[in-house]
């Protein structure tokens, strides 16, 4: 799939107040800090259409960017963020539960995995949930340029192996890189597979 345009379009605080039309949605999401925002730049080939911060928890609300028109990739707030109040985490998690649970637009949600370290049980904990309320999803392993081949397979393998406990299929999972481009073109192709199978539907 080729990136002609992506364009910023609301942020807003509220599910109901997202974008009111049939458009699918990919939705991004991860623990705070695992390289979110890069990889939206580097799918859409914009070196700022999301704001990349050194700050951790920097996204606090949902971000739409419409892409050719035709679809939206939706930048969700970090989870996990530790020095956030009691208050703000509730907050979040409400507003996060909140689009996952009743977006019907909502086509598929991306996990953000850090291929550097080991599974971490917050990230488990949150795959469980989706596949316990049954929202479709993948995962992406991020950061595979910080790291050796060898030891990002080594940490993408442990993850997988630690969910095959609990699940019998596996979800689709990519590795990434936003600094040497990989696996743009395995997501984007796999977006746009998506979204001819939803216009066939449609069509129906």
């Amino acid at each position: 799939m080729k990136i002609v345009t992506a364009e910023f379009q609301i942020s807003n605080s509220q599910p109901q107040r997202c974008p009111a039309t049939n458009l699918p949605e990919y939705a991004f999401i991860g623990r705070s800090n695992v390289g979110k925002s890069s990889l939206i730049n580097m799918l859409t080939g914009r070196k700022a259409l999301a704001k990349t911060s050194a700050t951790p928890g920097k996204t606090l609300l949902i971000n739409h960017f419409i892409v050719n028109g035709a679809w939206y990739i939706v930048d969700l707030p970090g989870y996990g963020y530790a020095k956030r109040s009691k208050a703000q985490q509730q907050q979040l998690r409400k507003l996060i539960e909140g689009y996952i649970l009743t977006r019907r637009q909502l086509t598929n949600l991306f996990v953000l995995i850090d291929s550097r370290h080991d599974p971490q049980r917050i990230d488990l904990e949150f795959i469980h949930w989706l596949g316990e309320s049954g929202v479709p999803f993948s995962l992406v392993f991020t950061k595979a340029d910080k790291n050796s081949r060898t030891a990002v397979r080594r940490n993408v393998d442990k993850f997988l192996n630690t969910l095959r406990q609990e699940w019998e299929e596996l979800p689709p999972y990519f590795i990434t890189s936003s600094t040497a481009q990989t696996g743009r073109d395995e997501l984007l192709d796999y977006i746009d597979n998506i979204n001819k199978e939803v216009a066939e539907q449609q069509s129906v």
